[in-house]
């Protein structure tokens, strides 16, 4: 591959499109406005497949969607992480939270994204529907139970979120489903961050959440049951969520997630799930959304 093609970006801005155009950047909205230009609209900003708008320059077809590479994006879940080794199908984890592995799946670059971003009226499905995506599916792989993990010593304190101001909380990583539904709680709670001491490094996985609050470096975290059983931590429940798995209709069908989800269906699946707690798995591999 040439070196400037290795060093090209997936997106396109409105500037990069119009300079490119030759026109101004309000033509470069119209044109999108009036879905005369290939485009996406990601975390509501406005960006413009590389490579799709190149073929609508030249007046050719989308050329066909190269193979996805088998990365496994968006948000950890610990039972997901142990399926993906348990079950040899070689898949490899980029976990940096549900908004960063919904950027990379629409950019291409994962095979799937684990999602559990909190909306108006449940979890996940407004959000990729929103997203102007194509050819994909949203499948439910657990509802988990979140809420508060807890020291020894703020559990015998914190009963509701109000009870978290002043204390040390680990913050999960922006874009994090779980820092979004944080952020939510706590206004519902009549807080906000400032009136936290909140920790300077963020947690990135839910197992680096429960370790911060087991380590002594936090009094509390927003995690997932499965993870306050490992760490010996006590447990406040706050809400079910629906931790679901987006992928493109073609990457379903390949070796790699086939492989996983047979793995699903087994026996030792389940025992694994059951020994982390926290997971209802009646829904597991059913449909909660399909693209047009």
């Amino acid at each position: 591959m040439p070196e400037h093609e290795k060093n090209d970006p997936l997106f396109l801005t409105t500037k990069e499109v119009a300079d490119l155009l030759r026109v101004k950047e309000r033509k470069v909205y119209d044109l999108a406005a009036a879905d005369e230009i290939p485009h996406r609209r990601i975390t509501g900003k406005l960006l413009f497949p590389a490579q799709a708008i190149r073929s609508w320059i030249d007046g050719t077809d989308a050329p066909v969607a190269a193979d996805r590479p088998n990365v496994f994006s968006g948000s950890h879940d610990p039972l997901l992480d142990w399926a993906i080794r348990a079950s040899g199908c070689g898949l490899a984890t980029l976990c940096n939270g549900s908004r960063d592995g919904l950027t990379q799946f629409q950019a291409g670059a994962a095979l799937a994204a684990g999602l559990h971003l909190p909306e108006e009226k449940g979890w996940n499905v407004a959000t990729v529907s929103d997203a102007g995506l194509t050819n994909c599916v949203l499948i439910n792989w657990a509802v988990r139970k979140r809420g508060l993990l807890l020291s020894a010593d703020a559990a015998a304190a914190v009963t509701t979120v109000s009870d978290l101001k002043g204390r040390r909380v680990a913050l999960r990583q922006p874009g994090a489903g779980a820092a979004l539904l944080f952020a939510r709680l706590l206004d519902e709670a009549g807080l906000a961050e400032g009136d936290l001491d909140a920790s300077k490094e963020h947690a990135h996985t839910e197992s680096d959440a429960a370790a911060a609050v087991a380590a002594g470096e936090a009094d509390v975290s927003l995690g997932i049951k499965a993870m306050a059983k490992q760490f010996n931590l006590a447990f406040l429940p706050l809400v079910s969520e629906s931790y679901d798995i987006l992928i493109d209709r073609k990457s379903y069908f390949t070796d790699p997630f086939q492989r996983l989800l047979d793995f699903a269906g087994t026996t030792s699946f389940r025992e694994k799930a059951d020994s982390l707690g926290g997971y209802d798995l009646s829904a597991i591999g059913s449909v909660r959304w399909v693209s047009a």
